[in-house]
């Protein structure tokens, strides 16, 4: 899940009620900047944010904060011509994360603006390329007729430069044959102060929160702090690896799956030996680590646990679900329905720290259900999509199999069974007697007693599975932290220190 820096009392003085008016028709013109036409699509899927919160842009608002809402509209277009304008307004096929459409908008001022999704390459809205106008503010009293210029581009992510700072972008000819075109993962790589090549180092392999790119990099980078700390005689000499979070479906999880493919072995069997063979100059397991947080919580304890001959160490931080009897709040072996509990209440998915709730499981999944081009989850490159991509049998339309309907929460209790190959207890439990020997002195894991994403329930099934184990006894350190959010004490330097004293112990 994506860390949350929390921040009521900025944001509340934006955050009104909706008006009880019948609201008023919307309708807007659309035109690409003569600038940016030789790089229009005429495919893609448009977007229209509208937020009261002028703080914000308003497109990147994807998910549905709690603090600062932003309503989403979108719909596929197969034919936009990009020498003339289009206009859109209620007579189109909107999907929407709102009760009203474009025909009756609550009055009252918002900021607009509109994104076209073009690009092909990219699982998710923020990709270069995509297309944009500037933010808008718009005063809805009566019917309104806005013209819009596409007059901005997404840029290409670039890495700062540094001496001691390197991006790794290498084919997998695995990845590639599976999907029967090219496919590249990206990495970035920082070296530690005196790096010498050709000298033997020893390797961190770090996974993002959800998402993450290979370029989030450059806040270390930016980090005077932590930079200072770095480059001085007290930091470990460590090589870090920032790993991609990019997959087909959202984040591809860096784990074997039947719809985005074989990302695992190619992890295992490319990434790693030509990272080591250029850069390290062993293949030592001893020497190699893994962590993250939240998704990269559950991505380093998944390979740990499921290439236990590959790492020596991980360090997981608030990791996703990794006991599916406690997905979050969801038993999904028993439940029924993803978005109502046993007793009809909305099921909540995310709280603050005192355990107020503050969004619903069927909130959120509207709104990565108008991030999909099928206007539902399963391709909205968000959090339930990586799930259900990397969780999920292929269903016959070629999308992931869903697990749960998209607007009902009905659950598929044969696809849930199927979820069990990545359910960390249920597998632990199975493999124990080969599995628990090699994964000795191996495991931290970290969470907070009132993480934001219900995570700390998952985290207690797989605790008590591991305190009853037998031959051997599990020795894997679990740390709860009383009232602490998701990912509160995750900590770049704290870890490299716990790697660094984990290495002396093994001299």
């Amino acid at each position: 899940m994506k860390y949350l820096v929390l921040s009521l009392f900025l944001l509340l003085p934006f955050i009104k009620l909706q008006s009880q008016s019948t609201g008023y028709p919307l309708t807007f013109e659309i035109s690409v900047d003569n600038a940016l036409r030789d790089t229009f699509n005429e495919s893609g899927r448009l977007f229209l944010f509208l937020t009261k919160n002028p703080n914000v842009e308003p497109r990147t608002q994807i998910w549905p904060n709690p603090y600062s809402k932003t309503h989403i509209f979108a719909t596929n277009i197969n034919d936009f011509p990009k020498d003339k304008s289009m206009t859109f307004g209620p007579e189109q096929n909107w999907a929407g994360t709102t009760e009203w459409g474009f025909s009756n908008i609550p009055e009252g001022i918002y900021y607009m603006q509109v994104l076209w999704d073009q690009d092909t390459k990219e699982s998710r809205i923020s990709a270069p390329g995509n297309l944009y106008s500037s933010k808008e503010k718009i005063e809805l009293n009566s019917s309104k007729n806005i013209a819009v210029v596409l007059n901005q581009k997404i840029e290409k992510r670039s890495l700062k430069e540094h001496p001691l700072a390197k991006i790794i972008d290498l084919k997998s000819d695995t990845l590639s044959n599976w999907w029967d075109k090219e496919i590249r993962i990206k990495a970035s790589i920082l070296f530690p102060r005196g790096y010498q090549e050709g000298k033997s180092y020893p390797i961190r392999y770090n996974v993002a929160g959800y998402g993450g790119r290979y370029t989030r990099l450059n806040r270390l980078l930016n980090n005077e702090k932590f930079m200072e700390w770095w480059l001085s005689d007290q930091a470990p000499q460590i090589i870090n690896v920032f790993l991609d979070g990019e997959g087909p479906f959202g984040d591809s999880y860096q784990m074997d799956s039947d719809n985005s493919g074989p990302y695992g072995y190619s992890l295992i069997h490319e990434v790693i030996p030509e990272i080591e063979s250029k850069y390290r100059g062993t293949d030592e397991m001893t020497t190699r680590f893994v962590d993250g947080c939240s998704t990269g919580g559950w991505v380093s304890l998944g390979l740990q646990l499921y290439y236990p001959d590959i790492f020596n160490g991980v360090y997981s931080y608030s990791p996703d679900a990794i006991d599916f009897e406690y997905y979050q709040l969801i038993n999904i072996y028993q439940e029924k329905n993803a978005f109502y509990n046993e007793f009809g209440y909305l099921r909540p998915i995310m709280r603050d720290e005192y355990g107020e709730p503050m969004l619903s499981m069927k909130e959120f999944i509207a709104y990565e259900n108008v991030l999909g081009a099928s206007d539902t989850y399963r391709d909205s490159g968000g959090q339930f999509s990586a799930h259900t991509a990397l969780y999920s049998p292929k269903g016959e339309d070629g999308l992931p199999q869903p697990m749960f309907d998209h607007l009902t929460g009905k659950i598929d209790s044969l696809v849930a069974s199927s979820w069990e190959k990545y359910d960390f207890k249920r597998y632990a439990k199975k493999n124990w007697k080969t599995l628990g020997p090699k994964i000795q002195g191996k495991i931290y894991i970290w969470m907070g007693d009132m993480d934001h994403f219900y995570l700390n329930t998952g985290t207690r099934g797989f605790e008590n599975f591991l305190k009853n184990t037998k031959d051997p006894k599990s020795d894997a350190i679990i740390e709860f932290s009383p009232m602490e959010g998701h990912c509160s004490l995750f900590s770049h330097k704290e870890i490299l220190l716990k790697m660094n004293e984990r290495l002396k112990m093994l001299e």
